[in-house]
């Protein structure tokens, strides 16, 4: 029988499923994405929109060496959504942590380790970990307290925004303006996440990518606790939306 811990919320939702949890996701995606495009070859690595876009333009124009090299990134980013839907179920078996918490384990390390690697090192190998890391993190975060959102990119939540805006115009319907504004919020953090690692970038370099280690880190510290303690019984119950 699962019962309730001092860390867990009492409407039932698991740690991992906090808003703080996603808010502190979408921060640290927010430094990911401003860290690949500045310093990392001048791409976004977090969603593979844009390299399928300009995969498209490339093989429009002929360019058809150059399209093919958006397969890599592609192709790391379905593995990464691949691993992460089969891994969880024998992670589960073990009864120690959840698959959520192993995730976020393996992602702070890989950020961690990205910061000893030198710019003069082609740039395609730091994005390529980077997309797959964002796949899974995208695939495995997907409820908060019951409301499905990313925590990668931002154009859902700005979409969500408006939406929830707009029923509480029209409807006066209080519970989409407070969705909305969690969303707006989440686009904050994101927006917050990319300003502070660019006003960092200068001074640090390759291993600006460690300021993503602080909210990684909190967030790691929240899962090690709630799986370890008050949620020790309840590792085999599923976030919303698995």
């Amino acid at each position: 029988m699962f019962h309730l811990g001092k860390n867990q919320k009492p409407d039932g939702y698991l740690v991992c499923e906090q808003k703080l949890v996603y808010a502190l996701l979408m921060a640290s995606a927010g430094m990911m994405g401003a860290y690949t495009y500045l310093l990392r070859g001048g791409v976004f690595c977090n969603a593979q929109t844009a390299n399928i876009l300009v995969m498209g333009m490339s093989f429009g124009k002929g360019d058809w060496a150059g399209g093919l090299y958006y397969l890599i990134p592609f192709a790391a980013y379905l593995l990464g959504a691949f691993v992460s839907e089969i891994l969880p179920s024998p992670v589960k078996k073990l009864g120690f942590l959840r698959w959520d918490t192993y995730l976020i384990i393996v992602e702070t390390a890989a950020l961690f380790l990205l910061g000893f690697v030198p710019l003069t090192v082609p740039h395609q190998i730091v994005q390529v970990i980077i997309n797959f890391l964002a796949s899974m993190q995208y695939n495995t975060f997907r409820q908060a307290e019951g409301i499905p959102m990313a925590t990668t990119f931002c154009t859902n939540h700005i979409r969500q925004v408006g939406v929830g805006f707009a029923k509480a115009l029209r409807k006066k319907d209080s519970t989409a303006l407070r969705r909305g504004l969690i969303h707006l919020g989440m686009v904050a953090c994101f927006f917050v996440g990319a300003a502070l690692l660019t006003s960092l970038c200068a001074a640090m370099a390759e291993k600006a990518i460690w300021i993503t280690l602080v909210p990684m880190g909190i967030v790691l510290v929240k899962l090690i606790r709630a799986d370890l303690g008050s949620e020790h019984e309840a590792l085999d119950r599923k976030p919303s939306g698995h």
